[in-house]
């Protein structure tokens, strides 16, 4: 897919972002939630997990030249560690606890 002119946007008609051309290349994507990020970032979280060669064609983000390098912190960081122990009742500290 070509680049996109500065000043203008497409919208990928698979996952609805919006990307906005820039000056030099480096294109803002438009999600729908959240602050706009990189072409990088929408590969990370969307464009890598296309499958059919039809979906790759419509894909607006499958050149890797105009995608740049996905970092780390472009894909979704995993869910923190919950101890529910603590919330599972049964300890010293629970004073609704029936006495045993």
């Amino acid at each position: 897919m070509a680049a996109i002119p500065p000043g203008t946007r497409q919208r990928c008609s698979l996952c609805q972002v919006e990307i906005q051309g820039m000056p030099g290349g480096a294109d803002l994507v438009h999600f729908s939630q959240g602050a706009p990020g990189t072409r990088a970032k929408l590969w990370a979280r969307v464009c890598q997990y296309l499958r059919s060669d039809e979906q790759k064609s419509q894909c607006l983000n499958q050149d890797t030249t105009l995608r740049g390098t996905v970092q780390g912190s472009d894909y979704y960081a995993e869910a923190p560690v919950i101890d529910l122990g603590a919330l599972a009742g049964g300890g010293k500290d629970n004073p609704g606890d029936p006495v045993g």
